[in-house]
């Protein structure tokens, strides 16, 4: 590979993934002597932490996803492409599409994020959806509402109960966040049923593990717990999943009947280190070089969800929005770098900027190291926050205008049942 640039000669930078990092990078590149394309199965970027928000009716999908052509449209340099990556082909540069095309590159930067991990068990999925995408966030959304539904029109009171039971599993920030917002949903939609009460929901989360949000400082972990009890969310803690269908869930030795499960509780690397025989921790994460290179080939840098990179410490780098962010941002720098002439940068280091998570409309829990906050003062922070790193001042001002009206009225714009999309619904049976 070339080091410098040759008058005319554009440098081709493929980026699979329009995520974070992806996004990132590419903003990186704008003043690059480089022609890039982008390639994802999606047509919009998504801003991922608020997923669950569209999942339990408070925000829309639009305000929360944007349409990376749109995204780009300014950037002449950059071709966008809508397909599924099946491959890579190292010796040839090339990247492998799911209709055989290949399309070349110089530098290749994978950043192709997880999917759901069901720890050797993947026929739970269709029983458990997660979260990663729209799709997911717009199935789990039409369930939900689907069981308050089928609930009003059930005569018989135990199948009523399990349809009033969700069972959330994983207690990170995803599943806290989750359980929470159900509650609060099932809470503000009593009014609209005349023959339940959908106050009477069940939430229970369940984590394996021995406190939830465990990657936070313990005092708030404790704190999230007793607020989530608090808002009537039934915490049980030691309990893997060990079963779970259409009807049920069971949880150490505990059967429990309901129709609703999201799963929350984990993630496995994209097959990126498949497509590169490259060397990979237990979550299938590459294990790549501290320049975010692939071992044994630095033409290409892998980023986010994808990789496993250890920091000072020796613990390995989150997989969060931020992190990604840096490294697409530091992967840039490098192409440009190598590009002018100007060397490699440093080992990529990663910057915490703290850890967030939302309990309830008026509760949240934040990690800055130093400094902790609990409460509404979190929430406040926490919502901020997230408004100020949503793309465009539209999306600002709809998604200020929605927590708004949930806050002061306590109602969700965004319960709508939908019925495309959902490749593995169970609800019709």
């Amino acid at each position: 590979m070339r080091n410098v640039a040759q008058p005319g000669d554009r440098h081709r930078v493929v980026i699979v993934g329009g995520g974070f990092g992806g996004m990132e990078a590419i903003s990186g590149l704008a003043r690059a002597p480089v022609d890039v394309t982008l390639i994802d199965e999606h047509n919009y970027h998504l801003f991922q932490p608020l997923l669950y928000q569209v999942a339990t009716a408070s925000l829309s999908p639009s305000e929360i996803a944007w349409p990376i052509r749109f995204l780009v449209r300014a950037r002449r340099e950059i071709r966008t492409v809508l397909a599924t990556v099946t491959g890579v082909d190292a010796e040839a540069r090339e990247v492998i599409l799911g209709d055989g095309t290949r399309v070349p590159y110089d530098t290749l930067i994978l950043a192709t994020g997880a999917r759901h991990a069901y720890f050797g068990h993947p026929d739970w999925e269709p029983v458990a959806p997660g979260l990663k995408t729209l799709d997911d966030a717009t199935t789990v959304r039409r369930r939900i509402l689907l069981a308050f539904e089928r609930a009003e029109g059930e005569p018989d009171p135990q199948a009523r109960d399990a349809f009033l039971t969700f069972v959330v599993v994983g207690g990170g920030p995803t599943g806290v966040e989750l359980a929470g917002a159900i509650i609060e949903l099932a809470r503000s939609a009593a009014p609209d049923f005349r023959k339940i009460d959908t106050r009477a929901a069940r939430v229970v989360l369940v984590e394996a593990g021995a406190r939830v949000l465990a990657a936070f400082d313990e005092k708030l972990s404790a704190y999230a717990q007793q607020a989530l009890e608090r808002l009537g969310v039934e915490v049980v803690l030691h309990h893997p999943v060990t079963h779970c269908d259409a009807e049920s869930v069971t949880f150490g030795d505990r059967h429990l009947a309901t129709r609703t499960i999201v799963w929350a509780a984990g993630v496995r690397a994209s097959p990126a280190a498949e497509w590169l025989g490259a060397p990979a921790d237990h979550s299938g994460r590459i294990k790549i070089n501290p320049d975010l290179t692939v071992p044994g080939r630095p033409e290409i840098f892998a980023i986010g969800d994808t990789v496993s990179v250890a920091r000072p410490d020796g613990n390995p780098v989150p997989g969060i929005a931020p992190a990604a962010k840096q490294q697409g941002g530091y992967v840039a720098r490098m192409i440009a770098n190598r590009l002018g002439g100007r060397g490699a940068l440093p080992p990529f280091k990663y910057r915490h900027e703290g850890s967030l998570a939302t309990i309830g409309k008026r509760l949240a829990v934040i990690d800055f190291g130093r400094v902790k906050l609990r409460g509404a003062l979190a929430w406040w922070v926490w919502g901020f926050a997230h408004i100020y790193f949503l793309i465009g001042l539209r999306n600002r001002l709809s998604v200020a205008v929605s927590w708004l009206w949930v806050y002061v009225r306590d109602q969700r714009g965004g319960r709508l049942i939908t019925r495309g999309g959902d490749r593995h619904d169970t609800s019709e049976t």
